[in-house]
């Protein structure tokens, strides 16, 4: 009798013990809130700050065809026919399209864009004509304040520390900062400009961890020299890629991935997420039909060799332009951006990929990072699940 008492009593002890791991288990299921989004970089990543600041018309896509298909209800300022990176990121993780800073009225709790269409990591780049990276972390400052107004100290410290913040910047140094800028180049060789620009994206990945921040992602740069605009300039080889511009691109990565290997060894805390997409938007190019791209050389909207000429819209230096039917079809929307497909591509690449691609983390894994709790801990724990927290 006293051994079935025994087996009964040790029964419900463990009912108790799993029904309390079940209820603790739906509370923190309930009260998990996924990491807010702070967005830094140009055109690639812009969702419309441009639309709200006086600038040349090349550096805004708030008019049509831009936002053509059909999930916006009309131009939005993204440089692409629809979604750009940031927001397929935004969708992965579980949170609302993330607002750009001058959207009049935009709540910043999920986060916040502050990218700018022709901006550069250095002031020089586009000067006046667009929200450079120095003064984009000047908009991050006024939005931490503003959260730890709304939020309290507390609060909004651990709302900046649990944050991802994604950054994609550079092209515009090299392109127009440098390449289209004789002065700059008869200043600077090569790899002292290439200095310039990483040193300066360093000071603002530093400036930012100070702030709070821990997790960051990067978009790094494409091989420049093929988009279709620096294609229709190279009158060097028909229909080659400019690789004088490649060449700037592919040593601004390297030396940003030394970089970020270099941080992650001195910032105590500093994750980050960096992927290849010199060679994974390359690869697109050069074999479309691999991964169901019909062409991966011209602009669906442009004009002139290559649809390089940059009037997607009629509202450029040149006004004539003409729109493919399909631009699913295309790696490339206009002159310089890609059509949301790829985009949307990159952006499930970065959000799961393995790590032979995306390294050392991937965004998941940075958005989830301290989401490492299981049932077998809850157990082992029963009086301790209170204590655990989500990033």
């Amino acid at each position: 009798m006293a051994r079935l008492m025994s087996s009964h009593f040790l029964y419900f002890v463990l009912a108790i013990i799993f029904s309390k791991a079940i209820s603790s288990w739906a509370d923190l299921s309930l009260s998990k809130k996924t990491p807010a989004l702070f967005i830094f970089g140009d055109s690639t990543v812009d969702s419309g700050n441009n639309n709200y600041i006086q600038t040349i018309p090349e550096n805004q896509a708030n008019y049509p065809p831009y936002g053509q298909n059909g999930f916006f209800k009309g131009p939005t300022g993204r440089f692409t026919d629809g979604r750009v990176i940031v927001d397929f990121i935004a969708e992965y993780a579980k949170l609302p399209l993330i607002p750009p800073f001058l959207q009049p009225s935009a709540e910043f709790l999920n986060g916040a864009n502050f990218a700018s269409g022709g901006a550069g990591v250095l002031p020089e780049t586009n000067q006046g004509q667009a929200i450079d990276l120095q003064k984009q972390l000047k908009y991050f400052e006024e939005v931490q304040n503003s959260l730890t107004e709304k939020l309290g100290d507390v609060q909004a410290r651990e709302l900046i520390s649990e944050a991802v913040y994604f950054i994609s910047i550079g092209s515009n140094d090299y392109m127009g900062g440098y390449l289209g800028n004789p002065k700059m180049q008869a200043s600077f060789p090569p790899e002292q400009y290439i200095s310039m620009v990483i040193g300066n994206l360093t000071q603002a990945i530093q400036l930012l961890y100070q702030k709070g921040g821990r997790k960051f992602g990067f978009l790094s740069l494409s091989p420049l020299g093929c988009l279709p605009a620096l294609r229709a300039l190279n009158t060097n080889a028909e229909g080659g890629c400019l690789e004088e511009a490649s060449a700037l691109a592919l040593a601004h990565n390297n030396a940003l991935s030394a970089v970020l290997t270099n941080l992650e060894h001195i910032l105590k805390g500093f994750k980050y997420s960096n992927s290849n997409f010199y060679n994974w938007l390359n690869d697109r190019m050069h074999h479309p039909d691999k991964y169901d791209f019909k062409d991966g050389v011209n602009a669906c909207c442009g004009t002139g060799p290559y649809g390089g000429v940059f009037s997607c819209g009629g509202k450029k230096a040149v006004s004539d332009y003409k729109v493919c039917d399909n631009a699913e079809g295309y790696v490339w929307w206009d002159s310089f951006h890609p059509t949301e497909r790829i985009h949307e591509q990159f952006a499930k690449a970065l959000w799961s990929g393995p790590p032979f691609s995306v390294r050392p983390y991937n965004l998941e894994e940075l958005f989830y990072s301290n989401e490492n709790l299981t049932i077998a801990d809850i157990v082992d724990n029963p009086n301790d699940v209170g204590s655990n927290t989500f990033a």
